[in-house]
């Protein structure tokens, strides 16, 4: 017969936090919620990639685009931008976040001399770019003759003829910087002129590159944001286990500095088939893999050099896996379980593996137990896509504006890759997942940083500066029916204004 777990199947909302005593000095500027990424020997160093914010967004069409990452990930956190999608279009949307605040900018809007203001105007509605460069073949290394600017066009007085020569700020009246210097000088450059860029020119007079006022100013106001060495915006990116071998080089090339196997069951040959390949072959790149809910899954992925295991089957607002196949777990239930198989794993092995939890999250608190039952850092999808940031259209439905939200196993992503149940390439069997709509809730950075504050006010109620101490202190009971209705607004009369909003 079947054999039988012993734990019941719960939720997180079956439990609450505990409060410890809460310290002087614990006080929600204090907390630090730095969490670890990727494996490494605890003890004996530190983890060599680390989120300034333990959140992640899932690897969805409908949630993690370049707009997004570049968003979370100047927010501290990291966006996993789905491999549902070419290989050239994924790649194309890591290097636009590699690109997005890149210190010293590689030049991707260029003309020659002979171009004209209809051309300037062109690149500008297809990027979004207000400087365009003006080198002598049109490539971003030619030799620099001049910029074109927001301040060089004035459209309502010029002709859609008029070349670039006749009315670009020329090289001789432009302040520019050897190849060579440091991004410290050359923004000390930009403020000493009063320049809103700054170009960088070989000896010869090539471009380089352009440094830009904006990314100084912008890292400022994001104090958080994920860099790698060379000042860039870190990159992450979801593969299957069909095309990795076409798709990883791809991605790699494209400057992806973290990847992830997308799947809805991890604990699989084909998972171990990829992640040998991805560590034979590109040894230094760090790769996720999962789902998985036990033990077993955990180690199975581990053993096959796992960077990071994501946790959780069936729990997603959008997900119908556990409808559908009878397959999954409580997200509460798998977290403590593989959180129990992680700490053992490290107590054998020396190696400390990070886990994610991946679904389940309903409400804010939410992922407060979740990084208490164990997780190193969480995986959303439903959270993320409600913003402005994210792929889905902001559509009118009944009178109140929401955003699109599909899931990966629906009809509409048409993600085979990840769900196909017959091993062939036709389309899917059976959804696994739906289509459908969320609350529209406004920008990225003002809604997380309403959750952040929650989360850093229960770590405080739980006597916690630090998600470590937070796993390892932090208290749980388990909740009945009625105290949750007791925990809620309850024997009052709403006034109207609460009422209608």
């Amino acid at each position: 017969m079947a054999r039988l777990f012993e734990q019941e199947s719960r939720t997180f909302s079956e439990f609450l936090l505990i409060p410890n005593l809460t310290t002087r000095d614990c006080i929600p500027e204090n907390v630090e919620l730095r969490a670890d990424l990727v494996r490494y020997r605890r003890g004996q160093e530190a983890s060599p990639l680390q989120l300034n914010i333990p959140m992640t967004s899932a690897i969805m069409q409908a949630v993690s685009d370049a707009n997004l990452a570049i968003a979370l990930t100047r927010s501290g956190g990291l966006s996993f931008i789905y491999g549902s999608q070419s290989i050239e279009n994924q790649a194309a949307m890591v290097r636009q976040v590699k690109k997005f605040k890149a210190g010293i900018v590689v030049s991707d809007t260029n003309l020659t001399p002979t171009a004209t203001l209809a051309d300037v105007l062109k690149i500008r509605q297809r990027t979004g770019h207000a400087t365009i460069a003006v080198t002598d073949d049109g490539s971003s290394n030619g030799r620099l003759l001049g910029l074109v600017t927001s301040r060089d066009t004035r459209v309502s007085r010029m002709e859609l003829s008029d070349v670039v020569t006749s009315f670009m700020t020329p090289l001789e009246k432009l302040v520019t910087a050897p190849e060579g210097i440091s991004l410290s000088e050359a923004n000390d450059i930009i403020w000493d002129h009063k320049i809103n860029q700054l170009p960088i020119i070989t000896g010869d007079g090539n471009l380089v590159g352009l440094v830009f006022r904006k990314d100084y100013e912008q890292h400022k106001d994001n104090p958080l944001e994920l860099l790698d060495a060379s000042k860039r915006l870190l990159a992450a990116a979801g593969i299957n286990t069909r095309d990795f071998r076409e798709r990883v080089p791809a991605l790699v090339e494209a400057g992806a500095d973290v990847l992830c196997i997308d799947s809805s069951d991890g604990f699989s040959e084909w998972q171990a088939d990829t992640l040998d390949w991805v560590r034979e072959n590109y040894p230094d790149i760090p790769i996720g893999a999962g789902n998985v809910v036990d033990e077993e899954g955990f180690r199975y992925l581990a053993d096959h050099g796992a960077s990071f295991i994501k946790v959780g089957i069936g729990g997603g607002s959008i997900c119908i896996t556990r409808e559908q196949k009878g397959i999954g777990c409580g997200q509460a239930t798998a977290v403590m379980e593989v959180a129990r198989a992680r700490d053992r794993y490290f107590e054998e092995t020396g190696w400390y593996i990070p886990i994610c939890s991946d679904g389940g999250i309903v409400f804010d608190y939410h992922m407060a137990l979740a990084l208490a039952m164990g997780a190193d850092f969480l995986m959303l999808g439903r959270y993320f896509a409600r913003f402005d940031e994210s792929p889905g259209r902001r559509l009118v439905v009944n009178g109140a504006y929401v955003k699109e939200y599909w899931g990966e196993g629906s009809n509409r992503a048409r993600n085979w890759q990840r769900y196909g149940h017959s091993g062939s390439e036709t389309g899917l069997a059976f959804e696994e997942g739906v289509d459908s709509y969320v609350p529209y809730a406004g920008s990225l950075r003002e809604n997380l940083d309403s959750t952040l504050a929650k989360l850093k006010a229960t770590m405080v109620s739980c006597g916690s500066t630090n998600l470590d101490h937070f796993r390892e202190h932090a208290r749980l009971v388990m909740v009945s029916a009625t105290s949750i209705v007791e925990g809620g607004a309850h024997d009052v009369i709403a006034k109207e204004s609460e009422r209608r909003a």
